[in-house]
Protein backbone atom coordinates (compact mmCIF):
# COMPACT_ATOMS: atom_id res chain seq x y z
CA UNK A 1 0.00 0.00 0.00
CA UNK A 2 1.39 3.37 -1.01
CA UNK A 3 1.63 5.87 1.83
CA UNK A 4 1.85 9.54 0.84
CA UNK A 5 2.80 12.23 3.35
CA UNK A 6 1.01 15.36 2.23
CA UNK A 7 2.49 18.83 2.70
CA UNK A 8 0.45 22.01 2.91
CA UNK A 9 1.45 25.62 2.62
CA UNK A 10 4.59 27.07 1.12
CA UNK A 11 8.08 27.24 2.56
CA UNK A 12 10.70 29.89 2.00
CA UNK A 13 12.22 28.24 -1.07
CA UNK A 14 8.80 28.10 -2.77
CA UNK A 15 8.33 31.87 -3.07
CA UNK A 16 9.30 33.81 -6.19
CA UNK A 17 9.16 37.63 -6.48
CA UNK A 18 6.47 38.73 -8.92
CA UNK A 19 4.36 35.57 -8.53
CA UNK A 20 0.62 36.20 -8.05
CA UNK A 21 -1.33 33.76 -5.88
CA UNK A 22 -5.13 33.66 -6.06
CA UNK A 23 -6.17 32.12 -2.76
CA UNK A 24 -8.60 29.27 -2.37
CA UNK A 25 -12.05 29.39 -0.91
CA UNK A 26 -13.13 32.94 -0.38
CA UNK A 27 -15.47 33.71 2.51
CA UNK A 28 -19.08 34.83 2.69
CA UNK A 29 -19.90 37.00 5.69
CA UNK A 30 -22.69 35.23 7.55
CA UNK A 31 -24.71 36.64 10.42
CA UNK A 32 -22.95 34.20 12.73
CA UNK A 33 -19.49 35.31 11.65
CA UNK A 34 -20.46 38.96 11.91
CA UNK A 35 -21.97 38.56 15.37
CA UNK A 36 -19.17 36.38 16.74
CA UNK A 37 -16.43 38.85 15.99
CA UNK A 38 -18.23 42.13 16.64
CA UNK A 39 -19.24 40.81 20.06
CA UNK A 40 -15.93 39.14 20.91
CA UNK A 41 -13.93 42.25 20.04
CA UNK A 42 -16.33 44.50 22.01
CA UNK A 43 -16.87 46.75 18.99
CA UNK A 44 -19.26 49.56 19.95
CA UNK A 45 -19.62 51.69 16.80
CA UNK A 46 -23.38 51.91 16.05
CA UNK A 47 -22.75 51.21 12.36
CA UNK A 48 -22.02 47.63 13.44
CA UNK A 49 -24.78 47.46 16.05
CA UNK A 50 -27.84 49.40 14.90
CA UNK A 51 -29.23 48.90 11.39
CA UNK A 52 -31.49 51.97 11.66
CA UNK A 53 -28.48 54.13 12.48
CA UNK A 54 -26.36 52.65 9.66
CA UNK A 55 -29.07 53.12 7.04
CA UNK A 56 -29.73 56.70 8.14
CA UNK A 57 -26.11 57.48 7.32
CA UNK A 58 -26.33 55.92 3.85
CA UNK A 59 -25.12 52.37 4.39
CA UNK A 60 -27.10 49.36 3.15
CA UNK A 61 -27.16 47.70 6.56
CA UNK A 62 -24.90 46.78 9.45
CA UNK A 63 -21.28 47.49 8.50
CA UNK A 64 -18.48 45.02 9.18
CA UNK A 65 -15.90 46.79 11.37
CA UNK A 66 -12.44 47.09 9.81
CA UNK A 67 -10.97 44.49 12.17
CA UNK A 68 -13.39 41.84 10.92
CA UNK A 69 -12.75 42.75 7.27
CA UNK A 70 -9.03 42.38 7.97
CA UNK A 71 -9.51 39.01 9.72
CA UNK A 72 -11.54 37.52 6.86
CA UNK A 73 -9.21 38.77 4.15
CA UNK A 74 -5.96 38.03 5.98
CA UNK A 75 -6.98 34.49 6.92
CA UNK A 76 -7.49 33.59 3.26
CA UNK A 77 -3.80 34.29 2.63
CA UNK A 78 -2.47 32.10 5.45
CA UNK A 79 -2.37 28.70 3.72
CA UNK A 80 -0.31 30.06 0.83
CA UNK A 81 1.80 32.66 2.65
CA UNK A 82 2.23 31.94 6.34
CA UNK A 83 1.10 28.44 7.24
CA UNK A 84 4.79 27.59 7.65
CA UNK A 85 5.80 30.89 9.19
CA UNK A 86 7.50 31.55 12.49
CA UNK A 87 6.06 35.02 12.97
CA UNK A 88 4.36 37.92 11.24
CA UNK A 89 6.80 40.84 11.28
CA UNK A 90 4.92 43.90 10.02
CA UNK A 91 1.71 45.19 8.44
CA UNK A 92 2.27 48.01 5.94
CA UNK A 93 -0.17 50.50 4.38
CA UNK A 94 -3.38 48.59 5.06
CA UNK A 95 -6.14 50.55 3.32
CA UNK A 96 -9.89 50.05 3.41
CA UNK A 97 -12.27 50.67 0.52
CA UNK A 98 -15.87 49.60 -0.01
CA UNK A 99 -18.02 48.74 3.02
CA UNK A 100 -18.69 45.06 3.75
CA UNK A 101 -22.12 43.78 4.77
CA UNK A 102 -23.59 40.47 5.89
CA UNK A 103 -24.01 38.37 2.74
CA UNK A 104 -20.98 39.82 0.94
CA UNK A 105 -18.34 37.37 -0.29
CA UNK A 106 -14.69 38.34 0.04
CA UNK A 107 -11.94 36.82 -2.12
CA UNK A 108 -8.23 37.56 -1.85
CA UNK A 109 -5.03 37.36 -3.86
CA UNK A 110 -1.38 38.03 -3.02
CA UNK A 111 1.60 39.18 -5.05
CA UNK A 112 5.05 38.15 -3.81
CA UNK A 113 7.16 41.29 -3.61
CA UNK A 114 10.37 40.07 -2.05
CA UNK A 115 12.31 37.11 -0.69
CA UNK A 116 15.50 37.18 1.31
CA UNK A 117 17.40 34.86 3.61
CA UNK A 118 17.78 35.54 7.31
CA UNK A 119 21.19 36.88 8.29
CA UNK A 120 21.24 34.98 11.58
CA UNK A 121 19.05 31.91 11.03
CA UNK A 122 19.83 29.67 8.03
CA UNK A 123 16.48 27.90 8.46
CA UNK A 124 14.49 31.14 8.11
CA UNK A 125 13.96 34.04 5.76
CA UNK A 126 11.63 36.97 5.14
CA UNK A 127 8.88 37.10 2.54
CA UNK A 128 7.35 40.49 1.61
CA UNK A 129 3.89 40.37 0.03
CA UNK A 130 1.03 42.57 -1.17
CA UNK A 131 -2.48 41.21 -0.61
CA UNK A 132 -5.78 42.55 -1.95
CA UNK A 133 -9.33 41.51 -1.04
CA UNK A 134 -12.41 42.20 -3.18
CA UNK A 135 -16.13 41.58 -3.05
CA UNK A 136 -18.56 40.90 -5.92
CA UNK A 137 -15.67 39.30 -7.83
CA UNK A 138 -16.50 38.54 -11.46
CA UNK A 139 -19.41 40.99 -11.63
CA UNK A 140 -19.68 44.62 -12.82
CA UNK A 141 -19.86 45.58 -9.13
CA UNK A 142 -16.47 44.07 -8.23
CA UNK A 143 -14.68 46.38 -5.79
CA UNK A 144 -11.69 46.40 -3.45
CA UNK A 145 -12.51 46.17 0.27
CA UNK A 146 -8.93 46.28 1.55
CA UNK A 147 -5.33 46.00 0.44
CA UNK A 148 -2.10 45.76 2.41
CA UNK A 149 1.50 44.66 2.48
CA UNK A 150 3.10 42.50 5.13
CA UNK A 151 6.44 40.94 5.95
CA UNK A 152 6.52 37.45 7.39
CA UNK A 153 9.32 35.22 8.69
CA UNK A 154 9.02 31.82 6.99
CA UNK A 155 10.81 28.49 7.60
CA UNK A 156 12.74 26.63 4.93
CA UNK A 157 11.68 23.04 4.25
CA UNK A 158 15.00 21.93 2.80
CA UNK A 159 17.93 23.57 4.61
CA UNK A 160 20.05 23.20 1.47
CA UNK A 161 17.52 24.66 -0.95
CA UNK A 162 18.44 27.74 -2.96
CA UNK A 163 16.20 30.75 -2.59
CA UNK A 164 14.65 32.94 -5.29
CA UNK A 165 15.86 36.14 -3.68
CA UNK A 166 14.90 39.53 -5.05
CA UNK A 167 12.43 42.40 -4.85
CA UNK A 168 9.72 43.79 -7.15
CA UNK A 169 7.47 46.84 -6.83
CA UNK A 170 3.94 46.59 -5.44
CA UNK A 171 1.04 47.07 -7.84
CA UNK A 172 -0.95 50.33 -7.70
CA UNK A 173 -4.25 49.16 -6.19
CA UNK A 174 -6.99 51.84 -6.14
CA UNK A 175 -8.60 51.65 -2.71
CA UNK A 176 -10.58 54.68 -1.56
CA UNK A 177 -12.52 54.54 1.69
CA UNK A 178 -16.27 54.77 1.10
CA UNK A 179 -17.64 57.79 2.93
CA UNK A 180 -21.39 58.38 2.75
CA UNK A 181 -22.17 61.98 1.76
CA UNK A 182 -23.36 64.42 4.36
CA UNK A 183 -27.10 65.04 3.92
CA UNK A 184 -28.32 68.25 5.62
CA UNK A 185 -31.88 66.89 5.43
CA UNK A 186 -31.03 63.95 7.72
CA UNK A 187 -31.67 64.49 11.43
CA UNK A 188 -28.31 63.12 12.62
CA UNK A 189 -28.62 64.93 15.92
CA UNK A 190 -31.65 62.87 16.95
CA UNK A 191 -29.41 59.79 16.88
CA UNK A 192 -26.37 61.30 18.61
CA UNK A 193 -27.23 59.54 21.89
CA UNK A 194 -26.48 56.19 20.23
CA UNK A 195 -22.71 56.86 20.14
CA UNK A 196 -20.20 58.20 22.65
CA UNK A 197 -20.65 61.89 23.42
CA UNK A 198 -16.92 62.61 23.82
CA UNK A 199 -15.31 61.01 20.77
CA UNK A 200 -15.97 63.52 17.99
CA UNK A 201 -13.20 65.15 15.98
CA UNK A 202 -13.26 68.24 18.21
CA UNK A 203 -12.49 66.13 21.30
CA UNK A 204 -8.99 64.98 20.30
CA UNK A 205 -5.75 66.78 21.12
CA UNK A 206 -2.30 65.88 19.83
CA UNK A 207 -0.13 64.30 22.51
CA UNK A 208 -3.00 62.88 24.55
CA UNK A 209 -2.90 59.21 25.56
CA UNK A 210 -6.27 57.55 26.13
CA UNK A 211 -6.03 54.52 28.40
CA UNK A 212 -9.04 52.38 27.56
CA UNK A 213 -10.79 50.99 30.60
CA UNK A 214 -11.85 47.55 29.43
CA UNK A 215 -9.83 44.37 29.05
CA UNK A 216 -10.61 40.91 27.73
CA UNK A 217 -9.09 37.58 28.69
CA UNK A 218 -8.48 35.25 25.75
CA UNK A 219 -8.96 31.57 26.61
CA UNK A 220 -8.64 28.42 24.52
CA UNK A 221 -11.60 29.84 22.57
CA UNK A 222 -8.92 31.33 20.31
CA UNK A 223 -8.59 27.93 18.60
CA UNK A 224 -12.26 27.99 17.63
CA UNK A 225 -12.14 31.63 16.54
CA UNK A 226 -9.13 30.94 14.34
CA UNK A 227 -10.83 27.90 12.79
CA UNK A 228 -14.02 29.86 12.06
CA UNK A 229 -11.88 32.21 9.96
CA UNK A 230 -10.35 29.27 8.02
CA UNK A 231 -6.89 30.25 9.27
CA UNK A 232 -4.83 27.05 8.87
CA UNK A 233 -1.56 28.07 10.56
CA UNK A 234 -0.53 25.16 12.78
CA UNK A 235 1.16 27.28 15.46
CA UNK A 236 -2.32 28.37 16.55
CA UNK A 237 -3.95 24.94 16.80
CA UNK A 238 -1.49 22.00 16.73
CA UNK A 239 0.02 21.54 20.19
CA UNK A 240 1.47 18.13 19.26
CA UNK A 241 3.56 19.71 16.51
CA UNK A 242 4.94 22.19 19.04
CA UNK A 243 5.59 19.46 21.65
CA UNK A 244 7.72 17.60 19.10
CA UNK A 245 10.09 20.59 18.76
CA UNK A 246 9.29 23.12 21.53
CA UNK A 247 12.48 25.14 21.09
CA UNK A 248 11.41 26.05 17.58
CA UNK A 249 8.24 27.79 18.78
CA UNK A 250 7.87 30.74 21.15
CA UNK A 251 6.97 29.63 24.65
CA UNK A 252 6.59 25.99 23.63
CA UNK A 253 2.80 26.39 23.42
CA UNK A 254 0.09 27.54 21.04
CA UNK A 255 0.42 31.17 20.00
CA UNK A 256 -2.82 33.08 19.58
CA UNK A 257 -3.38 34.17 15.97
CA UNK A 258 -2.16 37.78 15.72
CA UNK A 259 -5.39 38.89 14.09
CA UNK A 260 -7.20 38.24 17.36
CA UNK A 261 -5.28 40.78 19.50
CA UNK A 262 -5.30 43.07 16.43
CA UNK A 263 -9.09 43.20 16.22
CA UNK A 264 -9.48 43.00 19.99
CA UNK A 265 -7.37 46.13 20.50
CA UNK A 266 -9.48 47.92 17.88
CA UNK A 267 -12.63 46.90 19.75
CA UNK A 268 -11.34 47.78 23.22
CA UNK A 269 -10.49 51.27 21.96
CA UNK A 270 -13.78 51.74 20.14
CA UNK A 271 -15.85 53.58 22.80
CA UNK A 272 -13.12 56.21 23.17
CA UNK A 273 -11.74 56.50 19.65
CA UNK A 274 -14.00 54.69 17.17
CA UNK A 275 -17.63 55.29 18.11
CA UNK A 276 -17.93 58.38 15.90
CA UNK A 277 -15.62 57.24 13.10
CA UNK A 278 -17.02 56.81 9.61
CA UNK A 279 -14.18 54.44 8.90
CA UNK A 280 -10.50 53.61 9.19
CA UNK A 281 -8.56 55.29 6.39
CA UNK A 282 -5.21 53.49 6.64
CA UNK A 283 -2.94 51.55 8.96
CA UNK A 284 0.49 52.80 7.89
CA UNK A 285 2.43 50.28 9.96
CA UNK A 286 1.71 47.70 12.62
CA UNK A 287 3.52 44.89 14.38
CA UNK A 288 3.20 42.28 17.08
CA UNK A 289 5.81 42.96 19.74
CA UNK A 290 5.23 39.93 22.01
CA UNK A 291 3.23 36.71 21.71
CA UNK A 292 -0.18 36.22 23.30
CA UNK A 293 -1.16 32.93 24.95
CA UNK A 294 -4.40 31.47 26.30
CA UNK A 295 -5.11 32.98 29.70
CA UNK A 296 -3.58 36.37 28.88
CA UNK A 297 -5.74 39.48 29.25
CA UNK A 298 -5.53 42.16 26.56
CA UNK A 299 -5.72 45.89 27.32
CA UNK A 300 -5.24 48.86 25.00
CA UNK A 301 -4.36 52.53 24.88
CA UNK A 302 -4.36 55.11 22.09
CA UNK A 303 -1.95 58.00 21.59
CA UNK A 304 -3.21 60.92 19.51
CA UNK A 305 -0.46 61.75 17.02
CA UNK A 306 -2.25 64.47 15.06
CA UNK A 307 -5.52 65.91 13.81
CA UNK A 308 -6.22 67.47 10.42
CA UNK A 309 -9.03 68.49 8.09
CA UNK A 310 -10.35 66.19 5.38
CA UNK A 311 -10.34 67.98 2.02
CA UNK A 312 -13.80 68.55 0.64
CA UNK A 313 -15.60 67.35 3.78
CA UNK A 314 -16.18 70.13 6.32
CA UNK A 315 -18.26 67.66 8.34
CA UNK A 316 -15.30 65.31 8.87
CA UNK A 317 -11.68 65.31 10.01
CA UNK A 318 -8.81 62.83 10.24
CA UNK A 319 -7.37 61.72 13.56
CA UNK A 320 -3.92 60.11 13.45
CA UNK A 321 -3.31 57.64 16.27
CA UNK A 322 -0.99 54.97 17.62
CA UNK A 323 -2.87 52.05 19.12
CA UNK A 324 -0.97 49.89 21.61
CA UNK A 325 -2.08 46.58 23.04
CA UNK A 326 -0.55 45.16 26.19
CA UNK A 327 -0.86 42.51 28.87
CA UNK A 328 0.41 42.15 32.43
CA UNK A 329 2.78 39.36 33.44
CA UNK A 330 3.50 38.28 36.98
CA UNK A 331 6.88 39.53 38.20
CA UNK A 332 7.38 38.72 41.87
CA UNK A 333 8.75 41.63 43.88
CA UNK A 334 8.73 44.10 41.00
CA UNK A 335 7.11 47.52 41.25
CA UNK A 336 6.46 49.71 38.23
CA UNK A 337 4.68 53.04 37.94
CA UNK A 338 1.03 52.60 37.03
CA UNK A 339 1.26 48.81 37.29
CA UNK A 340 -0.06 46.66 40.19
CA UNK A 341 2.71 45.41 42.44
CA UNK A 342 4.06 42.04 41.39
CA UNK A 343 3.33 42.58 37.68
CA UNK A 344 5.06 44.05 34.65
CA UNK A 345 3.39 45.62 31.61
CA UNK A 346 4.26 43.91 28.31
CA UNK A 347 3.35 45.52 25.01
CA UNK A 348 2.02 42.95 22.55
CA UNK A 349 0.88 45.07 19.60
CA UNK A 350 1.30 48.48 17.97
CA UNK A 351 -0.60 50.04 15.08
CA UNK A 352 -0.37 53.48 13.47
CA UNK A 353 -3.96 54.16 12.50
CA UNK A 354 -5.82 57.04 10.81
CA UNK A 355 -9.56 57.40 11.35
CA UNK A 356 -12.10 59.57 9.55
CA UNK A 357 -14.06 61.21 12.37
CA UNK A 358 -17.38 63.02 12.48
CA UNK A 359 -17.43 66.61 13.71
CA UNK A 360 -19.80 67.34 16.57
CA UNK A 361 -20.77 70.60 14.85
CA UNK A 362 -22.44 68.64 12.05
CA UNK A 363 -23.64 65.45 13.71
CA UNK A 364 -24.46 66.23 17.35
CA UNK A 365 -24.99 69.97 17.73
Amino acid sequence: MERIQRRTGHFLEDFRPGHLMRHKGGKTVTEGLFTTFTEFSMTSNPFSKNARYARAYGYSGLVCPPGLVMLIAFSQTVEDISENARTNLEYIDMKFGAPVYVGDTIEAETKILGVRASKSRPDLGIVHVQSTARKHVGTPDEVVVCTWERKVQVFKHDPAAELHEGQVDPDPIPCELFLPPYDPKTDYKSMAHLSSSDSYFEDFRTGTILVHSRGRTVTSEHIHLTAVLDNTSQVHCNQFMIDCDPERYAGGKLIIFGGIPFTLCLGLSCPDIGDNALGDLIYTTGRHTAPLFAGDTVFAETEILGVRDLDGRPDLGIVETRLRGYKFERAQGEQHEGVPRGFRKVQIFELDRQLVMKRRSHYAG
